[in-house]
């Protein structure tokens, strides 16, 4: 369980770049959706958004993580025009105000270049370049740095899809095709950082599966990785039933098995209890023998 976790230098605009590898880093998860499933916040003021967005940086996230369309199963998908108005007041008022790397979380190429040109540095697209082929062209014109997630159909269709041969080889497979669509639009390979899409096109058997496996998705693809389990349903179960918004202890036990199991990012709601986490989970890999 104590896997190995290959360091890798992220090339992002600017001549910056994001170091991976020395230890896991945090992305906190900044939603301008009015549909989120695991919040409970009322509040859709650019500037309770920008409050909540330092708030995580104070608290220790490396990375924010700002999205517009909500990804929770059943729901809709919305317009480009629609998810830009929500996230880019935030992404500007955000401008010269973050330290941290800032993250656009879309799948629509007119998005990701909106964002892209206000200051942000990397596309966390879930649906793996499978919704938007000019995605890509945009993160290659941009130098901007590519999460690509494993998932399968959309919100309303994915729990159908949760159908494996063989889980991780499956998942790798998907994940190669999302890597070779983004090369051939352009994206270098040292820029793709990938994610196995926890709850995603998953039950939750696939899911723990996942948690449990993550050195077989390092070795099969060489590329850094990112793990999303913040809150989802796949715990519901085992924390008694409890609503979205009660999941973290949870949480910390899928973001524990994340880290030991090599991942190099985690992307969570509560970055002020996960960095704790993390730094824990970091000391026991460091001790072990």
């Amino acid at each position: 369980m104590f896997a190995p976790r290959t360091s890798f230098r992220i090339p992002l605009p600017a001549g910056r770049f994001l170091d991976l590898g020395e230890r896991t880093l945090v992305m906190g998860i900044l939603n301008v959706s009015p549909d989120s499933f695991a919040e409970t916040s009322t509040a859709r003021d650019v500037d309770a958004f920008v409050a909540h967005a330092l708030q995580m940086q104070a608290d220790g996230a490396d990375i924010i993580d700002l999205g517009g369309e909500s990804t929770r199963p059943g729901a809709e998908l919305v317009s480009a025009d629609v998810e830009r108005d929500r996230v880019m007041p935030v992404v500007e008022a955000l401008a010269g105000r973050l330290r941290i790397l800032l993250s656009i979380d879309t799948s629509k190429a007119a998005v990701a270049s909106a964002a892209l040109s206000a200051g942000a540095a990397m596309v966390n697209d879930v649906s793996g370049l499978h919704r938007d082929p000019e995605l890509s062209h945009v993160v290659a014109g941009a130098g901007a740095a590519l999460v690509l997630m494993h998932g399968r159909g959309t919100p309303k269709t994915m729990n159908a899809e949760a159908v494996y041969d063989d889980l991780m080889a499956d998942i790798a497979g998907e994940l190669r095709e999302s890597v070779r669509l983004a090369t051939a639009g352009g994206v270098p390979i040292e820029r793709i950082i990938v994610d196995p899409g926890v709850g995603f096109a998953k039950r939750p058997s696939h899911s723990y599966g996942v948690l449990a496996r993550l050195p077989e998705l390092a070795a099969a693809l060489a590329r850094p990785i990112l793990v999303g389990p913040s809150r989802k349903s796949f715990m519901r179960e085992a924390v008694g039933g409890r609503p979205a918004s009660e999941r973290d202890w949870g949480t910390a036990a899928a973001v524990t098995a994340a880290v030991l199991g090599g991942a190099h990012i985690v992307r969570v709601h509560a970055p002020a209890a996960m960095v704790q986490v993390v730094r824990v989970a970091e000391e026991i890999r460091r001790h072990h023998r």
